[in-house]
C-alpha cells in the first residue's frame, strides 16, 4: 500500500486564489512553552488550500458541509492525467480518455507536473461541457490540482452544474506525485455548522 498526501502545507506565504490578501492564512502564537505550553491560532478562509465546496456555496437551499454524509468525501477514485491540456477540459477529453469513469467514483483532474508556487491566472479548468459529462456519470465528487475548478465563467456554470447534482468539489490539491490510474481517496472536511466549504487533509491510497 502506498499513501499520497495531496494537501499543500498551510502557511502565510502559500499560493491563494487570485492572490487575494483575505485568503491568506494567518498564524499566531497564543501561548509559548515559557507560559506552560505551545498554543496557536489559525485564521483561514474556508476556500484556501486543499478544500471542498458544498452545494450551499452557490445554492441557498443546498446542503452545507455538516449535512453531507461522510461517504461523499471518500471512496474509489480515478486520477485522469490532463497535463497536456493548456486551456479547458471538455466532455471530449473524458470520452477520449483510456480510463473510463464509473458511477459513484471520485474523479481527480491532474493538470500540471509541478505545483504552482504562486497563483496562475491561466490555469487549466473544467468547462461546463465537462461538468455536464461528469454529472451524467453520477460521480460522488470531482477534484483538481488548481486553486479553482473554473475560470472566466461569470455565472459559475461549472460549479453550479456539479453542486446542483450534489457532486462536491475539491480544489487546491497537489497531484504532482500521482500518476493517472485507480486509487482510494480520503478528503474529510471539518464539521462546520452551515459551512459552504472546509479545508481538508486529502490523501490517495494505492493498494
Amino acid at each position: 500500500m502506498k499513501l499520497y498526501d495531496l494537501s499543500p502545507t498551510i502557511s502565510e506565504d502559500m499560493a491563494v486564489y487570485k492572490n487575494k490578501e483575505g485568503k491568506k492564512p494567518k498564524l499566531s502564537a497564543i501561548r509559548t512553552l515559557k507560559e506552560g505550553a505551545n498554543e496557536s491560532k489559525l485564521e483561514i478562509e474556508t476556500h484556501t488550500g486543499a478544500h471542498v465546496d458544498a452545494p450551499f456555496h452557490f445554492f441557498e437551499n443546498g446542503k452545507t458541509i455538516d449535512e453531507i454524509n461522510l461517504d461523499r468525501f471518500m471512496g474509489k477514485c480515478v486520477v485522469l492525467d490532463f497535463t497536456k491540456i493548456k486551456d479547458s477540459i471538455t466532455k471530449n477529453h473524458f470520452k477520449n480518455s483510456k480510463i473510463k469513469i464509473q458511477k459513484d467514483e471520485i474523479v481527480l483532474l491532474k493538470t500540471k507536473i509541478l505545483p504552482d508556487r504562486a497563483f496562475n491566472p491561466e490555469f487549466t479548468y473544467l468547462d461546463k461541457s465537462g461538468a455536464k459529462f461528469l454529472a451524467s456519470k453520477k460521480i460522488k465528487a470531482v477534484g483538481i490540482d488548481n486553486l479553482g475548478i473554473e475560470r472566466s465563467q461569470p455565472n459559475h456554470e461549472t460549479h453550479k452544474i456539479l453542486l446542483k447534482n450534489n457532486i462536491v468539489i475539491f480544489e487546491g490539491m497537489d497531484l504532482s506525485k500521482v500518476k493517472g490510474g485507480k486509487y482510494f481517496f480520503h478528503g474529510l472536511p471539518l464539521k462546520i455548522k452551515n459551512g459552504d466549504a472546509s479545508p481538508v487533509r486529502a490523501a490517495l491510497i494505492k493498494f
